[in-house]
């Protein structure tokens, strides 16, 4: 198994794991609780560092986006999904629907949406942008209210949007 750094990083919708290898980030998902760092200079110690720093600079509004590089595993339809899932802007939300037409195959909602369920770089790889056709918040593996949250903290439209649940304290 190849080396990794590990780092657990407080944020306003709850802790954050973030794990790389020398590549490039490959994990960043949420937990229940704080754990301690598991430091790896051989394992990609820089770039938990430059998401730590990235995720505060996202939360305190002055990031749009992520430029650490990542090493996240998945075939090859999968990196399709999580490729055009980072070109969608900032505060700005797309159906399942249209995030399959995009990735070719307008009959493919479904497995696209597997694709983000797979998808192990949460906020870095924007899956939460994507909502139902109908508008409203639908699968979040970090749960709805995170999704709710994040989509809020962009300045996103989607049914429901005044309610912003368990994190509302936060911005």
């Amino acid at each position: 198994m190849e080396q990794r750094s590990i780092k657990c990083v407080e944020s306003p919708v709850g802790w954050l794991r973030l794990e790389a290898v020398a590549q490039g980030v490959c994990v960043c998902s949420f937990v229940d609780q704080q754990f301690d760092d598991v430091p790896n200079a051989a394992g990609g110690q820089e770039h938990v560092e430059a998401l730590a720093q990235q995720l505060a600079e996202y939360f305190a509004g002055s990031r749009r986006s992520f430029t650490v590089p990542t090493a996240q595993p998945g075939t090859e339809f999968q990196k399709r999904v999580w490729g055009e899932l980072v070109r969608i802007p900032h505060g700005q939300t797309i159906s399942y629907g249209e995030l399959a037409r995009r990735v070719g195959d307008a009959n493919a909602s479904r497995a696209v949406g597997a694709a983000n369920g797979r998808n192990q770089l949460a906020i870095i790889v924007p899956c939460h942008r994507v909502i139902d056709s109908s508008g409203q918040l639908h699968g979040y593996a970090g749960g709805l209210e995170r999704k709710a949250w994040l989509l809020t903290h962009e300045g996103a439209s989607f049914v429901g949007a005044d309610q912003r649940g368990l994190f509302a304290h936060s911005s």
